[in-house]
């Protein structure tokens, strides 16, 4: 099934299927975010440059009333080629290729970029190196913007020393979740710890009915003792496993909250920390903050000081 499901998406990308439904119906597939053009001008305004890379084909909506200029990357000058003016690239949904024109070189331009918001995409080969040698910025000064944590974040981290922030859509609404379930996910602390104490009770009167060479009346009192821990311990472990399995679907009925699997973080979540600079579920969150904010890392705590800070 897999294999099946994989060829046939792969399949609807290559021969321009998804793109086409997408074209003929965009405000079907494509949020709307209001706040993206100011937050870009606020970038600008403060000293930062920005500009968007994908390697998708040129979709025939998006000029539609907005005549934004897009460029395509020359990969031997690193100029930037005004697709509009220049050669132009073929739409999403048209019905035949667009005609070569012979180049303007009036139309070749230098786009400088602090911030690289991308879609779908990678910058690759020799035209990242150069392109930043004309931005004159070093690497680390690059803030990549990407929701892929293969194709944009790890590789950007890893091979090119960039900053990096990724999209993650769905936790917008986990976030809600999480909030609404504050008091639930502290029933839940209290329920383990209750749990916990009772096994350390038990395990002390175990240790001492075999060990400490008790009389008859002795023992015949600790076994009583250790028969109605164990029956709470039962009862405790019932109501502790059910809480959590309704705060666990409360998120999804399989898979639960996107960063935890059970009480660990997830294999995504994992990468997240890893790989990413900066997570957030949509990049206009930037908008909310100053573009000199400095974002430092949280402090990280080890298990023995969770009691002691109240955690």
């Amino acid at each position: 099934m897999y294999r099946d499901v994989r060829a046939a998406v792969d399949l609807c990308h290559r021969d321009v299927t998804l793109k086409q439904m997408v074209a003929e119906d965009p405000k079907r597939y494509i949020n709307e975010d209001t706040l993206i053009v100011p937050m870009i001008k606020m970038l600008r305004d403060s000293g930062r440059s920005t500009f968007l890379v994908t390697n998708s084909a040129k979709p025939s909506f998006f000029h539609d009333e907005n005549r934004a200029n897009l460029f395509e990357v020359e990969a031997e000058s690193v100029m930037l080629l005004n697709t509009d003016n220049g050669t132009p690239m073929p739409q999403v949904g048209g019905t035949s290729m667009l005609p070569l024109k012979s180049l303007n070189k009036n139309c070749r331009v230098f786009l400088g970029a602090m911030l690289v918001i991308c879609i779908n995409c990678w910058v690759l080969g020799p035209v990242h190196s150069k392109l930043f040698q004309v931005f004159e910025v070093y690497f680390n000064q690059v803030l990549y913007v990407g929701d892929h944590i293969y194709g944009d974040i790890l590789r950007s981290k890893k091979v090119l020393g960039w900053r990096t922030m990724l999209v993650v859509p769905e936790l917008e609404k986990e976030v809600e979740l999480l909030w609404e379930l504050k008091d639930t996910r502290k029933q839940l602390q209290l329920l383990g710890n209750k749990r916990d104490l009772v096994e350390d009770k038990i395990h002390h009167l175990k240790w001492s009915l075999k060990f400490e060479g008790l009389n008859d009346d002795e023992e015949k009192k600790l076994s009583c003792k250790l028969d109605k821990l164990e029956s709470q311990r039962e009862q405790v472990r019932l109501s502790h496993q059910q809480a959590q399995l309704q705060f666990h679907q409360k998120f999804h009925k399989v898979w639960g909250q996107l960063m935890k699997t059970g009480y660990q973080t997830s294999r995504f979540a994992h990468q997240v920390e890893r790989f990413a600079c900066l997570y957030t579920s949509q990049v206009t969150n930037l908008s909310l903050y100053s573009p000199n904010k400095h974002y430092s890392p949280s402090q990280d705590f080890m298990p023995h000081e969770f009691e002691i800070l109240g955690m």
